[in-house]
Parts: C-alpha cells; sequence; structure tokens
C-alpha cells in the first residue's frame, strides 16, 4: 500500500506545476514539439524544456529527435487517466458556466 501512495504522490507532484499540467493536456491529443508546446503554453523553449526534462525523468513523457526538432508524447498511461479526469471534471464545470 505504501509503494502505490508513494507512486500516487510522484505523479501528483509530476502534474503539481500548471505548465507541466499543460503540458501533458496538450499531450494527450498527440505528439508535439517543444516549440509549439512554448507557443501554446506562451513561453520561452528553454522553459518548456525544462519542464519536459522534468515529466521525462519521471516517465510521464517519451521522446523523440527528428533532425533539430525534438517532438514529445504522452507515455504514461496513468497521467493521461488522471488528466482526463481532471479535464472532465474542471473543463467540463467551465464548459457549462453561464456566460
Amino acid at each position: 500500500m505504501k509503494a502505490s501512495a508513494d507512486d500516487a504522490c510522484a505523479l501528483l507532484k509530476a502534474l503539481a506545476n500548471p505548465h507541466r499540467l499543460m503540458i501533458v493536456c496538450t499531450l494527450i491529443e498527440g505528439e508535439q514539439s517543444v516549440g509549439a508546446l512554448a507557443q501554446l503554453l506562451g513561453v520561452r523553449e528553454t522553459l518548456a524544456s525544462q519542464h519536459l526534462g522534468l515529466l521525462r525523468r519521471d516517465g510521464l513523457v517519451a521522446a523523440r529527435r527528428d533532425g533539430q526538432t525534438i517532438y514529445y508524447a504522452l507515455q504514461s498511461g496513468r497521467a493521461r487517466a488522471l488528466v482526463e479526469t481532471l479535464s472532465n471534471q474542471f473543463c467540463a464545470v467551465a464548459d457549462r458556466a453561464p456566460s
């Protein structure tokens, strides 16, 4: 039970930063380059790369290189399931909010 709790805490810690959470949310839709992710987040590529490095270290994303471009894809099924649940709870609520 402790090992499972430790795994859950590690996943939650990895997603506890808004930039990393938005990166994982974006990668649910499919693979993206560092530049595209940085542009979507409105941050510099160096900052996006730092967050992607942490996510890769924790096993949530995988990287592949095509020439000089690095692409990232979501690798963790647990991260996908958690972010989909968060999206259903928070994005659906935002969509239903009166305008």
